[in-house]
């Protein structure tokens, strides 16, 4: 899963315990919606959501994929949460974030140069629902092959999203760090993770 959870840095207890209600205030409008056996509907209108940014084959292994195979990422939030976020820093309960890939390709129409967006590949859905998902953070991953499919299972626990969202998501388990609009936000209201924080020292 590539989209985004940490502990938070330390020396920003004021901080955090000053925001703790706003961060825990559902965000108003589009929450998810699950059926009775817990299965989460497709948000078929996510792409009136607010856009957040895209990435082009991106990985978190060194190795693995189809070498011939581009993919484009881009990753959408309900409005609700974006709005609080910029409040806060932090994503509110109800916060629903897509990433859906599509195939990038060179050849088409009038194009030299570069690749741009073709079909969609897949969908993946993050989602935070502190009552429902107590387990695992108050969050939890779904996926998607086709806009408007049967409701989806949660993916497993065990498959590894949740680890990797926890051990190095900037925020609240998603990846801000990949979202430039919003890291500088984060960084400013002091809710970066210390697990991120710890990644980008590596990385220098």
């Amino acid at each position: 899963m590539r989209l985004g959870l940490g502990t938070l840095i330390a020396g920003a207890a004021a901080v955090v315990l000053g925001l703790g209600a706003a961060s825990r205030a559902a965000a108003p409008g589009e929450a998810p919606r699950f059926t009775p056996d817990g299965r989460l509907e497709f948000p078929n209108d996510y792409r009136t959501w607010v856009y957040l940014s895209t990435g082009m084959d991106m990985s978190y292994v060194d190795k693995g994929g189809d070498p011939d195979l581009h993919v484009l990422d881009n990753v959408f939030v309900n409005r609700g949460a974006y709005q609080a976020f910029q409040r806060t820093g932090h994503w509110p309960d109800k916060t629903v974030m897509i990433l859906e890939a599509r195939r990038a390709i060179q050849k088409g129409s009038i194009n030299k140069r570069g690749q741009f967006q073709a079909e969609v590949l897949a969908r993946e859905v993050h989602v935070k629902d502190e009552a429902r998902f107590k387990a695992t953070g108050g969050w939890a991953f779904f996926g998607f092959e086709e806009a408007g499919e049967a409701p989806a299972k949660m993916i497993p626990a065990n498959a590894g999203c949740i680890a990797c969202h926890e051990a190095h998501a900037a925020v609240d388990t998603t990846f801000v760090q990949f979202y430039p609009t919003l890291l500088p936000l984060a960084r400013e209201k002091q809710t970066l993770s210390a697990n991120y924080l710890k990644d980008e020292m590596a990385v220098k």
